[in-house]
């Protein structure tokens, strides 16, 4: 018996690193999985069917279930085409896991409008085509008296959340909308048997080899008999149980690095200021200039 026996699962940006580690797990675990994946470089350009075919093969060589999809997520009907392929294919979608990702990097002065909307859009835009068309089919679902027991898991990043990483100011806004996207969805959709948690994951894949500064950090691979903790098989496990049937939490953002998996909590107030009536710049200045920076 499997941790996803019977499962349905969309996995988005399934070809490579991360994605390809979820997709394998879970249909080793029991699940039915649509591997989704453009098959375009680090930065979003291009498509080849490729990657997404060549997992698909690889779940099926050792006895799993699962189908090829190469379309663009950040596409709104792309994203409907993709739960309706799941749906046809299997019956249903019990769960999403949202992982497409590209990297334009560039300091602020230089990053150009091209650059930004990219990156916003194949991230932030692609984890909500994805949630509404799965969202409309559970909705659905609960309407027609088949409550599902759902789950979907977002991918933010410690780069929009805990670790702000110069020249990813694209990358860093997307990451954290998705956090606060992954909020909002929790409290709309716990009505219709949905469970929406993101995990923040640090893992070796060619977005991390590619990132400045962290490249050689990664590259470092584990010796003969160790365990390799940046491998991209290492989330893979977090996301699983978030997945599963039954799950407990939703509405939670999850680090998980190495051997540690952090829950994460937003923004809070670190210090209070208060003051009788309208406020003034001089009212301002009194309360909390003296504040270390």
């Amino acid at each position: 018996m499997g941790t996803l026996d019977g499962r349905v699962a969309v996995i988005t940006g399934a070809g490579r690193g991360i994605g390809r580690e979820h997709a394998l797990l879970f249909a080793a675990e029991g699940a039915r999985v649509v591997v989704n994946d453009l098959g375009g470089a680090n930065d979003g350009t291009g498509s080849d069917a490729g990657p997404a075919q060549a997992v698909v093969d690889e779940i099926r060589a050792a006895g799993g279930t699962a189908v090829a999809n190469t379309g663009n997520v950040a596409d709104w009907s792309g994203a409907e085409k993709l739960v309706a392929q799941a749906v046809a294919e299997f019956g249903r979608l019990d769960v999403l896991v949202n992982n497409a990702g590209i990297l334009r990097d560039a300091f602020i002065a230089g990053l150009g409008e091209a650059q930004w909307d990219a990156v916003i859009s194949v991230h932030l835009k692609g984890h909500a085509a994805m949630l509404h068309h799965a969202a409309a089919h559970w909705k659905q679902r609960a309407k027609d008296g088949d409550r599902p027991d759902a789950a979907v898991i977002n991918t933010a990043s410690a780069s929009g959340l805990t670790v702000p990483n110069a020249g990813q100011a694209n990358y860093g806004a997307a990451k954290a909308g998705i956090a606060a996207l992954t909020l909002v969805a929790a409290e709309e959709l716990e009505r219709y048997g949905v469970r929406v948690n993101a995990i923040a994951p640090i893992a070796r894949t060619r977005l991390t080899l590619a990132t400045p500064g962290m490249g050689a950090i990664f590259a470092a691979e584990a010796g003969e008999g160790e365990a390799d903790l940046l491998s991209p098989a290492n989330i893979a496990p977090l996301v699983a149980y978030l997945a599963r049937a039954g799950c407990p939490f939703t509405g939670e953002v999850f680090a998980v690095q190495g051997g540690s998996i952090q829950r994460l909590r937003g923004w809070t107030a670190a210090q209070t200021a208060e003051h009788d009536g309208m406020w003034s710049v001089e009212a301002v200045a009194e309360k909390i200039g003296g504040w270390s920076a």
